[in-house]
């Protein structure tokens, strides 16, 4: 578990508190998982490592986030998501955090 990742971002865009964050972990891993793989390498969506989203900044990662792909699997996530911890997903997927090597 990566306890520290959240040090890196910028002020505001923190969770509240440690167990967020290992909520927010946990819900990349078993929720965003159940579709892009548990080491999102890609499944029924594509893979979410750094590698496969280097031409996505990470505003258009919390985007597709937020407001999910019509007419694909990916649901929107904004009525179970603070926009916080969509930056945090979106941030964590974009640096590679939440993956291992």
């Amino acid at each position: 578990m990566i306890l520290c990742a959240p040090l890196s971002l910028p002020a505001g865009t923190l969770p509240k508190s440690m167990s967020d964050v290992a909520e927010l972990e946990n819900f990349v891993i078993q929720d965003c998982g159940s579709c892009h793989g548990l080491a999102l390498k890609g499944g029924l969506g594509p893979p979410l490592r750094p590698e496969n989203l280097d031409h996505l900044p990470e505003a258009a990662i919390a985007a597709i986030i937020r407001e999910g792909i019509p007419g694909t699997a990916m649901p929107p996530w904004k009525p179970l998501l603070t926009p916080a911890d969509i930056e945090w997903i979106s941030h964590q997927l974009k640096t590679g955090k939440l993956v291992s090597p």
